[in-house]
């Protein structure tokens, strides 16, 4: 039997809203991103979603947005994916990296000592789907708005830490019932292939910013620089009598085409009833048949008022090293299932290994991803397949433990 990691979920409504796409002469920014934009707000229970073509994308705008740039600091924590980092980089700012819980999440406590008169964001990172303790972080935020030094008239406007949620992970998560979106000020998704909701490529902003911004106009604005900062998109700019516009910023090129947003549309019909539950079920079934070994180390599921939107199923096995962890996915991988690790921590990377930023300083980091297998979960999988994973497991880890 072959299991792979985590396919995409194609099926006959995926395959016909892209063939309404292909046949209706427009596939580049247009109806269909509106009409996604439109359903990913009410998933996440906010007003205004821009679409755009990858999470890094969308993440690089808001930091343009935000006007964070050399000499500022943005925290993040050190175990995530480069993205989350590399944005920072890319704005000229520096990434200061903090140690997570036991849980994957960022350490609220380690946030309020980083914070410093540069601090001009946090990334939270909802590991695996699981979300943050965004209430520990608003706290830790408006505990140090005295510290704040506002260089923008968007920061002005704040006058605090903007809280960014790097919830790729997390599309569908709820925290005390509610949608993850409506505890940030931004929230970011991504839509890659091996995600919940998928566009192949892509991403999507929510806007939830506070009084005294006016959600539409950063809408607005978020879209105009997502094309270009041109004032019409190229379908409005198609319609008789349209074609004049005007470039009135210094924009990037980062629009999401009606052919992605099509996958994403079909998928998101059913992904309330149908595919988030399925996944739910899977993360529930690797919890019960998993339960009864002592080696086991249940990751977060419902718990504090939060609930996964199960991206992944991080297993963690107790005792075991690094190297055991990986002749474990060694003996995993020879009966045809596809595994990984999420992640690599960021001090562990050569990239910012160069950059001084060392491991021994995250020892929760660490822990974690030394003992950690992420497994197959998706609509796909059937109890069978489930079965022969978790046979397969259970007969290597103890292999090794033994």
């Amino acid at each position: 039997m072959k299991i792979p990691f985590s396919p995409p979920y194609i099926d006959e409504d995926v395959i016909s809203e892209v063939v309404d796409s292909l046949k209706s002469g427009w596939i580049t920014t247009g109806p269909k991103v509106r009409d996604l934009e439109k359903e990913v707000a009410k998933l996440s229970g906010v007003e205004y979603v821009a679409c755009i073509n990858s999470w890094t994308s969308g993440a690089t705008l808001i930091l343009k947005w935000f006007n964070i740039g050399p000499g500022d600091e943005v925290i993040l924590p050190a175990y995530t994916y480069a993205a989350t980092a590399l944005v920072v980089l890319h704005a000229g700012a520096k990434p200061v990296m903090v140690d997570v819980n036991d849980d994957f999440t960022i350490n609220s406590d380690e946030v309020a000592k980083a914070i410093t008169a540069k601090t001009k964001a946090i990334f939270s990172v909802d590991f695996a789907g699981y979300p943050c303790n965004y209430d520990q972080l608003n706290a830790v935020i408006e505990s140090k708005k005295e510290l704040f030094q506002a260089n923008s008239d968007e920061q002005n406007k704040l006058n605090r830490i903007l809280l960014i949620s790097d919830a790729a992970h997390s599309i569908g998560a709820k925290v005390q019932g509610k949608p993850v979106a409506v505890f940030s000020d931004i929230c970011i998704y991504s839509f890659h292939a091996v995600k919940n909701l998928t566009t192949a490529e892509g991403g999507a902003i929510c806007v939830n910013l506070p009084q005294p911004f006016n959600q539409e106009e950063e809408y607005k604005w978020l879209k105009l620089n997502s094309l270009n900062g041109q004032t019409k998109d190229a379908f409005a700019k198609s319609q008789a009598g349209s074609w004049r516009y005007d470039i009135v910023s210094q924009g990037l090129k980062i629009n999401m085409p009606d052919i992605s947003a099509a996958i994403g549309l079909a998928q998101l019909r059913k992904y309330d009833g149908t595919l988030l539950p399925k996944r739910r079920e899977i993360y529930k079934l690797y919890n019960s048949k998993f339960g009864k070994y002592d080696w086991f180390q249940s990751p977060p599921f419902d718990e504090d008022n939060r609930s996964t939107s199960a991206h992944l199923f991080p297993l963690r096995i107790k005792g075991i090293t690094e190297e055991m962890r990986d002749e474990i996915i060694q003996l995993i991988s020879k009966k045809d299932i596809s595994v990984n690790v999420h992640f690599i921590p960021l001090p562990m990377l050569s990239l910012f290994k160069n950059k001084g930023y060392n491991i021994k300083a995250y020892p929760r980091t660490y822990n974690n991803y030394s003992r950690e297998i992420s497994l197959p979960i998706y609509p796909q999988l059937g109890e069978k397949e489930v079965d022969f994973i978790v046979e397969t497991i259970v007969e290597s880890v103890n292999k090794v433990i033994k």
